[in-house]
């Protein structure tokens, strides 16, 4: 739970800069978090797709690893690509989620929606037309067997929201309705509109949900599970008679016939299948990559296509992660220290091709990252919290150390080693060392070989102070283990936002979940501040509270040096075969949506 003072100070805050929105008099086939729905009703689809799209062919993708289950919600198990709801595929959820406004919702399963100003309860009436794959009907009771299961067995993030739902019942014939316990938290009835997979309680009976699976699955989206090769690759084929295919928020979508993973040991592994034309899209995060290995003849006789296609999502939190489960990372300064070691602007020139820009705040690229000193609307968030959280937070926002490029910029190091000797540690025959004579060593786990060069340089540094880091390179399987359970010194990790922040951040940051299994909140931050601005960004009522409540967090992120920040480009690096692939002309504000691709020989 939250600390019961921060949540009363968020609150009261909040009370000055939020004014509720009016009630709805009826029920409504799109709801936004704040503001009102861009598309009008009646729309005949997104704007950003092509609506006659043609239907066929085969989309051929990688993933990286393993997979050894066919059930995404639950902690056991590793699932294979494509089956989790954000990919909309086989399993969909009561709305879908618009890709060009920060928070819009449009009916799916639920054909309208009912919300009260006060958001203490949603009421959802069922399409009438909406059908799982075998061809049942979507019922209330499913709908409501979905919320019991997975707020009991699901995945961490998913019990701590499904379990702040205080009751869901049928209020009539394909009504149902969710309660809220706490009305504090604006964001939930949205996260059961859009985020609550709707799964079919037939499929189930008699089995144990919370096990894993490789027997058939199903739901009621677009694609059914066809063929699976354990660890290897699943194909989906698109149901021929998928109940939401002419719907507006559908049309223009999910146009392949077929849907083909198949697994590769690592990234650079699947970049050679997309080089040989055994994978036909990738987005390529790697800007060495990027630069110096496409150069083969289907890149230069325009067989490939690569472009950076721009977005207006915030750039999201890509960083170091240090454990502070571990010592000596519970001191700030230590902490600091090591970020200080990290010499971005020589590893951007010399290991990344001058491809990024350092990230300085987890909402980088949009109006949420914080570019001055607190305002009046933040202050009010922030005042309680004077004294409890670093000075820095109430002045202007983090900025890493500029260094010179040259890679032998020794300032950093000698203010790192200030704060090293001011948290009590001494170097002793070239060696850090504690009060005790302990050495200062620690391990960095790696799953992407692609991270090795960044730790070596990173490491190379922190040699220089004393520090020994010890790298340890894993596979899929085993560093997944290793992250469920916490038990790893430092490693790399991304942290996705949104344009609309809200109860992911309390899966990423918040107390109540830092040590739960399977978490996100791989730092292990327990912080009531924290809390309270978590708490203010989910209880926001209007645009500008939550603005407020997001740069208060970042202020309180950065400044604590619980990870240290990496870098970020403005855009997304994409490149595809062009025979096998075609895509509309205009990028939504989240970038390129995959299920709005199509075959361009389907239909000839």
């Amino acid at each position: 739970m939250f600390h019961r003072s921060a949540v009363l100070a968020a609150a009261l805050a909040l009370a000055q800069l939020s004014v509720a929105p009016p009630a709805m008099a009826e029920p409504a086939r799109a709801i936004a978090m704040h503001g009102a729905p861009a598309l009008a009703p009646g729309f005949a689809s997104l704007p950003w797709v092509r609506p006659d799209a043609p239907v066929g062919g085969t989309l051929r993708l990688h993933a990286v690893g393993s997979f050894d289950s066919l059930n995404p919600f639950i902690i056991k198990g590793t699932p294979a690509a494509g089956l989790a709801l954000g990919w909309g595929l086989v399993f969909e959820p009561l709305m879908r989620r618009s890709a060009d406004e920060p928070f819009t919702l449009y009916g799916l399963l639920a054909e309208t929606a009912e919300l009260p100003s006060d958001r203490s309860w949603i009421e959802f009436t069922l399409d009438a037309r909406a059908r799982f794959s075998d061809g049942s009907p979507v019922t209330v009771e499913d709908v409501i067997w979905s919320w019991n299961t997975l707020r009991e067995k699901g995945l961490p993030n998913a019990r701590a929201a499904w379990a702040r739902v205080e009751r869901a019942e049928e209020t009539g014939p394909r009504r149902v309705r969710f309660t809220f316990a706490d009305g504090s938290d604006r964001e939930l009835p949205f996260l059961v509109a859009g985020f609550l997979p709707i799964l079919p309680r037939a499929r189930w009976e008699g089995r144990d949900f919370a096990e894993t699976t490789l027997e058939s699955v199903h739901g009621s989206g677009p694609y059914t599970i066809e063929r699976v090769e354990p660890g290897r690759s699943i194909a989906l084929r698109r149901h021929a008679d998928w109940w939401g295919a002419a719907l507006p928020v559908n049309r223009g979508q999910f146009n392949f016939a077929e849907l083909r993973f198949d697994y590769f040991r690592d990234g650079a592994i699947a970049l050679e299948a997309f080089k040989a034309g055994d994978v036909d899209f990738r987005i390529e995060p790697d800007a060495s990559r990027w630069a110096e290995q496409y150069d083969v003849p289907a890149v230069r006789d325009g067989r490939i296509r690569r472009e950076v296609q721009q977005h207006g999502t915030p750039s999201g939190l890509d960083a170091l992660v240090l454990n502070l489960r571990r010592k000596p990372f519970a001191d700030r300064r230590v902490r600091q220290a090591l970020g200080l070691a990290l010499d971005f602007e020589w590893i951007n020139a010399t290991l990344l091709h001058g491809g990024f820009a350092r990230t300085t705040s987890m909402f980088d690229n949009s109006a949420l990252a914080p570019t001055a000193p607190p305002d009046a609307a933040e202050l009010a968030l922030l005042e309680t919290w004077r004294g409890k959280v670093p000075d820095e937070v109430f002045g202007p926002p983090w900025r890493p150390f500029a260094r010179d490029g040259s890679g032998r910029d020794r300032r950093p190091l000698r203010e790192a080693a200030r704060l090293l000797e001011e948290a009590g540690w001494k170097v002793r025959d070239g060696v850090l060392v504690d009060a005790a004579g302990a050495p200062f060593a620690f391990e960095i786990v790696l799953r992407d070989p692609a991270h090795e060069k960044i730790a070596l340089a990173w490491a190379r540094n922190l040699r220089r102070l004393g520090i020994n880091l010890r790298l340890r390179l894993v596979e899929s399987a085993q560093f997944q283990s290793l992250i469920e359970g916490y038990h790893y010194d430092a490693t790399f990790g991304f942290w996705g936002v949104t344009l609309s922040p809200g109860n992911e951040q309390q899966n990423y940051w918040g107390s109540v979940v830092a040590d739960a299994p399977g978490g996100r909140n791989w730092a292990g931050v327990t912080d009531p501040a924290v809390d309270a601005m978590i708490a203010a960004l989910t209880g926001a009522a209007t645009r500008e509270a939550l603005v407020a409540a997001a740069r208060t967090l970042d202020r309180l992120l950065m400044w604590n040096a619980w990870t240290i920040p990496l870098w970020h480009t403005p855009g997304i690096r994409v490149a595809w075969w062009r025979e096998r692939l075609a895509m509309p002309d205009r990028v939504p504000a989240y970038g390129p949506q995959i299920n709005a691709f199509w075959s361009p020989a389907a239909g000839k």
